[in-house]
């Protein structure tokens, strides 16, 4: 047996040892999840998992021990290379770099069938890139013993050799609408217990007056409050994986887990913004916008207008700190306007006779610009642009961010990877889940701007 096969049936065997480890560890942790756990059970299946350890690094020991013998191998054949005497005759295939007396990649006589060809050509198609260079090794060998005779082929006759290569660190993902809004919100961290979070709001305040003359009785009303209850809600994405897939693939299990993420911060998103009754859409109170042949111009004194009623709600609570909140296609649109109005008061950061500035960041990357009196802009195309009678109008949102209220677990969301259940049909299942709570009702604040004036944008200029 080679060196070359002693390697392979190594790499087999720290595989198989991996494997069994992994398994050895998902048992212990669905072992801690019984409430009927005993200490004796539980040391028990540490110290079978402890040995399946022990056996991941005897494995990997004895697999290092062979590449270091390979190392050394190799250079002890370039060293005689270099001193072989110039006036001994070498064989012919030597005018390609090839060491004197090296046996060929593949020998017919150890190996009839062409098994272990094949068994290379399979495992570079599966990224495995020492069979790559034994592949190719054993093209120069043809090519410089048989060169006459393979002068004329081309790729077309070698197809299990001319392999394609797999950029399997250039895949696409799926592009998703993500969490820009959310990201954006007052931060929480979600309380460890309950399915609601419980918010006390004020709603009839105390009462001071001038007192009418002396010795009166100072102005007294009663205050009360009511109980805003904020639901804790659950999203979560599952998918099913085979084993092969997981095991066999490349980066398979990653990319799956990547796109259940990123769906997930969609979900949590798109409810924030959409869901009925207490969605920023449902909650905002609305100023009309319509317009037959709407412009950026004439939507301008609408987000005025719209800012004007946050500060109005909010009074001594406003923060300051506002946003608008936009569909992708309406932040281009008023990108595109031109004109020769401009606003009388300037704004610090926003360059005189403009209608706002771009930041120019990536979509989802935070802040995307201001507008000309200062607001923030936020970007989301979780917005929902079917609006309207007729089904193609989207709204703009304003929002004071600090009444703009999100919980989240600080690891959310969480991974699940459970093979148990899935174990007879060879099958991995990837779960995602979390859970947050949202609200924009502790000070009722938020605008929106709606009407046919945000039909789909025409980029014309106005």
């Amino acid at each position: 047996m080679t060196l070359e096969e002693l390697i392979a049936q190594a790499r087999q065997a720290l595989t198989a040892a991996i494997s069994a480890r992994q398994q050895e560890q998902d048992a212990l942790l669905a072992l801690r999840s019984d409430p009927e756990l005993t200490e004796e059970a539980v040391a028990a299946r540490v110290e079978t998992r402890d040995a399946a350890d022990a056996e991941v690094t005897r494995r990997q020991e004895a697999l290092d021990g062979l590449l270091a013998e390979q190392a050394r191998e190799e250079e002890i054949a370039a060293l005689q290379q270099r001193t072989t005497p110039t006036g001994v005759p070498r064989p012919a295939h030597d005018r390609v770099a090839r060491v004197g007396a090296e046996e060929r990649t593949y020998r017919p006589d150890l190996d009839r069938r062409g098994a272990r060809f094949q068994q290379d050509v399979l495992s570079a198609f599966l990224g495995d890139y020492e069979a790559r260079d034994r592949l190719s090794r054993h093209m120069a060998e043809e090519r410089t013993e048989r060169g006459q005779q393979l002068r004329a082929v081309g790729t077309g006759a070698f197809a299990g050799l001319v392999i394609p290569q797999y950029l399997t660190d250039m895949y696409a993902p799926l592009a998703r609408t993500n969490r820009p809004f959310a990201d954006a919100c007052r931060m929480h961290t979600l309380p460890a217990q309950g399915m609601t979070v419980e918010i006390s709001r004020v709603t009839t305040g105390t009462d001071v007056d001038n007192q009418s003359a002396e010795n009166d009785a100072a102005a007294e009303q009663d205050m009360d409050d009511t109980q805003l209850s904020v639901p804790v809600r659950t999203a979560a994405g599952q998918q099913t994986a085979s084993r092969q897939s997981v095991e066999r693939g490349a980066g398979v299990e990653n990319v799956i887990l990547d796109d259940l993420f990123r769906a997930y911060g969609s979900r949590l998103d798109t409810t924030m913004l959409n869901v009925a009754t207490v969605g920023l859409s449902a909650a905002a109170t609305a100023v009309t916008y319509t317009d037959a042949d709407p412009t950026t111009a004439e939507l301008y004194p609408k987000v005025i207008e719209g800012l004007s009623g946050v500060e109005a709600a909010l009074l001594d609570q406003a923060s300051g700190d506002n946003l608008a909140v936009m569909h992708s296609r309406r932040w281009y649109w008023m990108q595109n306007a031109m004109g020769t109005s401009y606003p009388l008061i300037t704004q610090p950061g926003v360059v005189a006779q403009t209608l706002g500035a771009n930041y120019a960041e990536a979509y989802g990357r935070g802040v995307r610009g201001i507008l000309p009196n200062g607001t923030p802009v936020i970007v989301d195309n979780n917005i929902a642009v079917n609006l309207g009678a007729g089904t193609n109008e989207d709204e703009i949102y304003l929002v004071d961010r600090q009444e703009c209220h999100l919980w989240e677990d600080p690891d959310a969301p969480v991974y699940i990877r459970a093979e148990q259940p899935k174990a007879a049909n060879l099958g991995i299942l990837l779960v995602v889940y979390g859970y947050y709570a949202f609200t924009f009702q502790r000070q009722p604040h938020a605008r929106k701007i709606s009407g046919t004036g945000l039909v789909t944008p025409t980029f014309t200029g106005n």
